[in-house]
C-alpha cells in the first residue's frame, strides 16, 4: 500500500516548502492563477528544486479531497503525530519555561485546525490531545490550520490525565477552561511553566481531567452567549497568556 499523500491549501503547501521540502515529490498548480501566494508557492520549489506542473482546474478538482485553492502536493508519507516520548523531549530541550495547550476529546477537524492556528500565532511550544475520542491530524486539519499543522508539535498520548499529571511533577501549572469556574483568565498568572486545557465541543472538560487540573478558569461574559466555541476559546486563553508572557 502506497504511503504518499496529498496535502492542498496554499498556506499549508507553503509551509511544508519552508519546514519539510524533503517530503515534497511534485506539485500541482491551477492554471490561469497568477496571483502573489501562487507565485510565491512557484519561486520556492523552483528553489529547491521541486517539480510543478500546472493543470486545469476540473484537472486539480479530481486529485483534490476538499477544496484545494488553486494548489495540491503530492508528498511522502508526513509524521502527523508525536508521542510522550517525544514530549518529554521537547520539554528537556526547552530553554525557557514551557507553554502548552491541551485539548480534552475535541472531535471536529475544523475546531482542531482553528486551535493549531491560534496556538503556533501564540508561540505554543505543542499540542497535546489523547489518541482516544479525538480527531487526529488529516487534510482538513492542515487546511484549516493554514499552515500551523508543519510547524507546531502535535503529541498524541495514551492516557491524558496520566500526561497532565508528569507534566505537574515537571513543575507546570495545569489550568482548566471551565465556564462556570469562580476565577477568570485575567485575574490569573499565566506567566510560568503553563498547561492551557480545553474540553469538547459543548460537554466541556471531562471529569478526570477537571479534577487534575491545577485550577480552573473562566472566561467572564457580558451577553446572554453562555459559552464559545472551543476554539474561540482557545484564543482567547492562548493570547491572554501571551500578553502577560511578553507584557
Amino acid at each position: 500500500m502506497s504511503s504518499n499523500e496529498w496535502v492542498f491549501g496554499i498556506h499549508a503547501i507553503n509551509a511544508l516548502l519552508k519546514h519539510r521540502p524533503e517530503v515534497i515529490l511534485q506539485i500541482y498548480l491551477q492554471s490561469g492563477r497568477l496571483d502573489e501566494r501562487i507565485s510565491e508557492i512557484t519561486d520556492r520549489a523552483n528553489s529547491l528544486g521541486i517539480s510543478v506542473e500546472v493543470m486545469d482546474k476540473k484537472d486539480l478538482d479530481k486529485k483534490a479531497d476538499g477544496t484545494h485553492q488553486g494548489a495540491l502536493a503530492f508528498c511522502k508519507e508526513i509524521k502527523r503525530e508525536f508521542n510522550e516520548i517525544n514530549l518529554e523531549e521537547l520539554l528537556d530541550n526547552l530553554e525557557r519555561p514551557p507553554f502548552l495547550l491541551v485539548l480534552d476529546g475535541v472531535t471536529d477537524p475544523h475546531n482542531l485546525g482553528a486551535c493549531l492556528r491560534s496556538a503556533e500565532a501564540a508561540g505554543v511550544d505543542a499540542v497535546i490531545v489523547a489518541k482516544d475520542k479525538s480527531v487526529l491530524m488529516n487534510a482538513t486539519v492542515r487546511k484549516v490550520a493554514c499552515g500551523a499543522a508543519e510547524i507546531i508539535p502535535f503529541i498524541v498520548v495514551t492516557n491524558l490525565v496520566r500526561s497532565l499529571q508528569s507534566l505537574q511533577k515537571r513543575g507546570v501549572w495545569i489550568m482548566g477552561a471551565a465556564g462556570e469556574a469562580d476565577k477568570s483568565i485575567y485575574h490569573t498568572d499565566l506567566k510560568g511553566a503553563l498547561a492551557l486545557v480545553l474540553g469538547a465541543e459543548g460537554s466541556g472538560l471531562r471529569r478526570l481531567t477537571r479534577e487534575t487540573c491545577d485550577q480552573l478558569l473562566s472566561i467572564p461574559m457580558q451577553g446572554e452567549t453562555s459559552s464559545l466555541n472551543v476554539s474561540v476559546s482557545a484564543g482567547v486563553f492562548l493570547f491572554e497568556a501571551l500578553r502577560q508572557r511578553t507584557g
